[in-house]
């Protein structure tokens, strides 16, 4: 009988862990300035695509604008969290709202296009899939629980 609750609690403990290890993986880095964070995605790019001086200038100034953007639009986000005026968008709304992300992703990728080679435009292309396709993984695993959960 001893062995058995040991076993169960060793099973108990191993599991807490392995739940531990789920966390948002932007928790270290959301406290970073626009700055901090795009000078840390130049030098992941640097690495990955063996960028020229001139090309890490480039990046950093288009990762930057980025960041920028998408701090302002967490702290909005945030804004409208905290009020409660958290709202469904009309298909209209979501149709507009599609339609200028699209419009920011092409004017993104020509911005890309001017920047990078050939050979590294493919490799980031590549890079960023991966990276769509884990978080379109963990999404999906998100929604399920919280539908679970409600």
């Amino acid at each position: 009988m001893k062995k058995v609750m040991i076993l169960i609690m060793l099973l108990i403990g191993g599991i807490a862990l392995a739940q531990r290890g789920e966390g948002n993986m932007r928790e270290g880095t959301k406290d970073l300035s626009a700055e901090q964070i795009a000078t840390l995605k130049t030098k992941k790019a640097t690495l990955a695509l063996d960028l020229t001086e001139i090309q890490q200038g480039q990046m950093k100034a288009l990762l930057l604008e980025n960041a920028e953007m998408r701090k302002a639009k967490m702290e909005a986000r945030k804004v409208q969290k905290e009020s409660g005026e958290r709202k469904k968008y009309t298909i209209e709304e979501r149709y507009a709202r599609t339609n200028e992300r699209l419009d920011y992703q092409i004017a993104e990728k020509a911005k890309l296009k001017e920047i990078l080679s050939e050979e590294q435009l493919s490799k980031w292309e590549k890079m960023q899939n991966r990276r769509g396709k884990h978080k379109k993984g963990k999404r999906a695993k998100n929604r399920k629980t919280s539908l679970k959960s409600n």
